[in-house]
């Protein structure tokens, strides 16, 4: 006979075909504290939760932070909340007992509800969404499979992600295209600026423009809509990396007017590492050709993009309690938080001796991601000094002519987290 246990596992697991709750997955007391929670401040402004402790510290106790070392490196990637552990280890756990069967015949009936809940928050099609891994193979999907002839150019900046340049570069090199690439300033708080830079780029003979939504090395926001615009009107395609924005940044992406986006989930969403969302705008995915192999290449169905073989079936159904856990906080609320903890750290060490910020001041160019560097020292220095005396984990950035160190709190960042990091920066800035 099945314990009482393991009937209650796939009583739960029926409602991969159903609705989700975040009930299943977290234990009842911290159930009803957040319930409590969500509750209480139903009605408060984003701009004065924003500010709120003891909301925040509610946050930060559905997460396992370690408490003798301040994560700082959201940037590279975000931890997820104890509950989407729970239900990767769960949904892991049942696969092992029979892979082919609960992986196949089980698990993968999750996908269309999930790829529907995807949808909801993008704002878009459930058939212009496909499930992956990470933004990587998102973006390099459009990549490589976009028809490009010898000449056509595309326009795209070296502060792009390292693994697009890279592709775009594999193009450049197996297909002749041209790389006109845009030099953008570090840090800028001008829109027009940035747009300009784009638009001046453009060329009868550009076919596509690469956007990244956040850079990654230093938090600048790029105007995607208005580039994006100008764009469509000289029948230029657009292609957004939004591995930073989704899930920080509030906006839907029929709002920027993209024709391909791709993210990862692992960050800003707070999702299985591993996880991963491609868009494709509905009447343009028959004219790209797969990554992998498909029966039927040449499709309008989204669904040729997810031909992986056998993958993480666990990994795929726990982004449904991330996406559930993230819309209970909500967007707008991160987004007012992580403002708010970016500005309460960079006010009070840029007028250190000798330390400068080289990220946007301009609210609607900045994000959670922040650089710092202290005059005569490196970025490397820097982030040792933080992490031996301080216990306070960063990465440092060099990258083109950028140096810095990278700081990226999270939700589950307190103001007195925020406190010692001012502390060590001052220490290392007055070290002789």
């Amino acid at each position: 006979m099945l314990s009482q246990n393991r009937r209650s596992f796939f009583r739960q697991t029926g409602l991969l075909l159903g609705g989700w709750s975040l009930t299943n997955w977290i234990d009842p007391m911290t159930q009803s504290r957040l319930n409590d929670l969500f509750h209480q401040y139903k009605e408060v402004a984003e701009e004065d939760i924003a500010t709120d402790e003891s909301f925040w510290r509610e946050i930060r106790e559905a997460y396992t932070v370690n408490p003798g070392l301040l994560n700082l490196n959201s940037g590279g990637v975000s931890p997820s909340a104890e509950i989407v552990q729970n239900a990767l280890d769960r949904y892991n756990r049942m696969s092992n007992e029979g892979p082919s069967y609960y992986m196949w015949r089980v698990l993968d009936q999750g996908r269309e509800p999930l790829r529907e809940k995807l949808a909801a928050l993008a704002g878009c099609s459930k058939e212009e969404i496909a499930i992956n891994r990470n933004a990587t193979e998102a973006i390099n999907t459009i990549i490589f499979g976009l028809n490009l002839q010898k000449g056509d150019e595309v326009v795209l900046s070296k502060m792009d992600y390292p693994n697009m340049i890279h592709a775009w570069k594999q193009r450049e090199k197996r297909d002749g295209i041209k790389l006109v690439w845009v030099d953008i300033p570090i840090p800028c708080n001008n829109a027009d600026e940035l747009v300009a830079l784009f638009s001046n780029a453009f060329s009868n003979k550009t076919k596509i423009v690469h956007l990244t939504h956040v850079i990654n090395w230093n938090g600048q926001v790029l105007p995607v809509r208005r580039i994006a615009d100008i764009a469509k009107a000289r029948n230029i395609e657009v292609l957004v990396d939004a591995a930073h924005s989704f899930g920080q940044l509030e906006y839907k992406i029929s709002e920027l007017n993209c024709d391909y986006l791709g993210t990862s989930l692992h960050k800003w969403m707070c999702g299985p590492l591993g996880s991963g969302m491609l868009f494709i705008r509905k009447e343009k995915i028959s004219g790209i050709w797969p990554l992998l192999s498909a029966d039927k290449p040449e499709s309008d169905d989204i669904r040729k993009f997810e031909n992986l073989g056998t993958r993480s079936f666990p990994t795929e159904q726990a982004i449904h309690v991330a996406l559930d856990f993230h819309n209970r906080i909500g967007t707008n609320r991160k987004r007012a938080r992580l403002l708010f903890l970016r500005n309460y750290w960079i006010n009070r060490v840029q007028d250190f001796n000798g330390v400068n910020i080289l990220s946007p001041s301009n609210p609607e160019l900045s994000c959670a991601l922040g650089g710092v560097i202290v005059e005569g020292k490196t970025p490397q220095q820097l982030e040792s000094f933080l992490l031996d005396k301080h216990k306070i984990h960063t990465v440092a950035i060099e990258w083109e002519s950028l140096k810095c160190v990278r700081i990226t709190p999270n939700v589950f960042t307190l103001t007195s987290d925020l406190d010692r990091l001012v502390n060590g920066i001052k220490a290392f800035s007055e070290q002789k």
